[in-house]
């Protein structure tokens, strides 16, 4: 098998836009979590969200109705984060051979959830002179990983992938056995999400799943392991890694963040959104990671977990990590950045195995905001308010879906 790396990275999400400053603001402990503006929220249980920054969107690129992106939200997240990452790495395919040795593979949850809500809205039997052709091919999740291998000229594989809330985690994942197999050399993956609309948040407020406590305090509502917390705080955004076999990254001398060593999946077949008893399926997905990297949990230095703020969830996942790490446990950091950002669903595994790497590569892990009472006590540091300064060997994403789909990642040090 050969091996795979990251060699550049690119994020927008409710912190800002660009990996360098969403790092910044993410160890300074800011919260992009605020009043819902992106609609009338009114009579929602829900009125919070981490948004993208509305500045931001001026500055995404808006293609034409037959361009990559068709214009939807989604689609122009996952095509600003692809572009960042690929400048990040300072690659293009230059000729035929590279462009077929290089694809695509995007996770995504709800897809163009905002284009079949507004398109429901206005379809009437005379549709096609309003604008409804591109309703479907704009709202379906493949179009994601179409518009960005048409954006760069990457005939490689193309992977669309939808896991509920590990979409990201599995198209990366997915990504690198591809790599690793021979079938790429380069694969651009990660996940998009932009389901901060009327259907999104009301659904999810239906289902109580969403933190209804903290509307007059946006920045407090994300508050995992915590007694108070109460839900999950919607989020949107994007993230995106350029994947590179090893040796094709060293011949051009590129820089490498650090290696993708382990990937691990498994799934519940329990229940449709609460998790197995002690999230066994969890406990499957980050040993099966481990073993697939040959690595200890001793040389595991930092998690950073699935930690969504649902008062079932969070605890289990914490039990998971104890039961696998044993005594290893007690020299382990583990944070929740969804504290900062909220629960970006698809995209979020994507933006968290951002946040791994630059834990391994800058030394340095970020804080879980609003962890001011935990819920029960644990040997595990969960690193709360303030970002720590810790070298980190290896690190674990973990991503965990309604259904009990479950997704971990291993990174090392390259």
């Amino acid at each position: 098998m050969r091996r795979v790396v990251v060699t550049g990275m690119g994020i927008v999400c409710p912190l800002g836009m660009g990996v360098g400053p969403v790092w910044r603001r993410l160890l300074a402990g800011q919260s992009g979590i605020g009043a819902i503006t992106a609609f009338n929220s009114d009579g929602l249980p829900c009125r919070i969200a981490g948004q993208v920054p509305s500045g931001i969107w001026s500055d995404l690129p808006r293609p034409d109705g037959n361009g990559p992106g068709r214009g939807n939200r989604v689609g122009r997240l996952a095509l600003i984060a692809a572009r960042h990452a690929v400048e990040d790495a300072g690659w293009r395919p230059r000729d035929e051979a590279a462009q077929d040795a290089a694809g695509v593979s995007i996770g995504s949850g709800c897809g163009g959830l905002e284009a079949i809500h507004e398109g429901a809205q206005r379809w009437h039997p005379a549709a096609e002179e309003h604008g409804m052709a591109h309703v479907l091919p704009g709202a379906m999740i493949h179009q994601l990983a179409t518009d960005v291998a048409q954006a760069f000229g990457l005939h490689g594989p193309r992977r669309a992938v939808s896991t509920a809330c590990s979409s990201g985690a599995h198209a990366i994942g997915d990504a690198a056995r591809l790599v690793a197999l021979g079938d790429a050399d380069v694969m651009l993956a990660g996940g998009a999400e932009a389901a901060v609309c009327e259907l999104g948040i009301a659904g999810f407020a239906a289902a109580r799943a969403l933190s209804s406590a903290f509307n007059d305090a946006p920045g407090r509502a994300s508050r995992p392991w915590d007694r108070d917390r109460d839900g999950f705080v919607m989020g949107e955004g994007a993230g995106m890694l350029l994947l590179e076999e090893r040796e094709h990254a060293r011949r051009r001398g590129a820089r490498i963040y650090a290696e993708l060593s382990g990937y691990g999946m498994s799934g519940d077949a329990h229940h449709v959104t609460a998790p197995a008893e002690g999230h066994a399926g969890a406990w499957r997905a980050m040993r099966n990671a481990l073993r697939d990297a040959g690595a200890t949990v001793e040389e595991v230095g930092y998690i950073n977990a699935h930690g969504t703020s649902t008062p079932l969830g969070d605890d289990l996942e914490l039990d998971a990590v104890e039961r696998l790490f044993g005594p290893a446990a007690q020299g382990l950091a583990m944070s929740s950045t969804k504290s900062a950002t909220g629960h970006m669903l698809g995209a979020a595994g994507a933006a968290e195995a951002i946040f791994s790497v630059l834990a391994i590569h800058e030394g340095v892990v970020p804080p879980t905001l609003n962890l001011d009472a935990p819920s029960r006590r644990s040997v595990i540091d969960r690193v709360a308010w303030c970002a720590q300064e810790r070298p980190v060997r290896a690190a674990l994403s973990n991503s965990f879906g309604f259904g009990g789909t479950n997704a971990s990642i291993l990174f090392r040090a390259a």
